[in-house]
């Protein structure tokens, strides 16, 4: 298969995986409204100071962003599996890492990138400084990637299990624990005024490398899950 051929039926299924979320607009729509909810009533519960909200507002948002990833995460491959496409491609000679890709690739075009829109409006509700908007939407955008990308390798080894939710959330939090430290030690440094660099970076590398093993990953747990 030429490189015309993969960049074609890696488009053809990221329109199709897209085309079928957009049908389900609460699958896409709920994730984004978990973020604005949780958002919005964590300075009910902890007061409308400033100095309290700016510390914690990294933390708050990060941690809405890993939960709301998870959100609807079981339904990544189980119509599919349902249906029995799943099994076709998995069948078919078409690369099946290609096709993880491709469904990890619209997982965060719903989910992650509007994350990343969002972050201003998320960071002047909590009232986290400006100095610290720019590297924390800059974080979630090289982060909600690794989130898209580890959440599909749980939905791949939870797929064949009736209610697979609560043990891909055990599955995966432990996993996104450096992320969290990571991305919230970035936006400390910002507001501090000093350079934020080496947590992005590292990120950026992690980024890279899970985009890179994860479909793999993928592809070896459906051909578990379907078999």
């Amino acid at each position: 298969m030429n490189n015309m051929s993969m960049w074609r039926l890696l488009t053809t299924v990221m329109r199709r995986d897209l085309a079928v979320a957009l049908r389900r607009r609460s699958d896409v729509v709920n994730p984004l409204l978990f973020v604005v909810i949780v958002v919005t009533l964590f300075p009910l519960a902890v007061g409308p100071g400033p100095d309290i909200l700016g510390r914690i507002a990294t933390g708050v948002i990060w941690v809405a962003a890993l939960l709301s990833s998870l959100l609807g995460s079981e339904r990544l491959f189980r119509d599919d599996f349902l249906d029995g496409t799943l099994e076709q491609l998995v069948l078919s000679p078409a690369p099946l890492p290609l096709l993880a890709f491709g469904k990890v690739g619209v997982h965060w075009l719903l989910s992650g990138l509007p994350l990343v829109v969002l972050a201003p409006l998320c960071a002047m509700l909590l009232k986290l400084p400006i100095a610290g908007w720019g590297t924390l939407m800059l974080t979630l955008l090289v982060g909600t990637p690794i989130l898209s990308a580890m959440t599909a390798i749980g939905a791949g080894l939870t797929v064949s299990l009736g209610r697979g939710g609560a043990l891909l959330s055990l599955l995966l939090l432990p996993l996104f624990i450096p992320l969290l430290i990571f991305a919230a030690a970035a936006v400390e440094n910002a507001l501090l005024g000093t350079s934020a660099i080496g947590q992005v970076l590292l990120l950026t590398g992690l980024m890279l490398l899970t985009l890179l093993l994860a479909p793999f990953a993928v592809a070896a747990a459906l051909r578990v899950s379907v078999n």
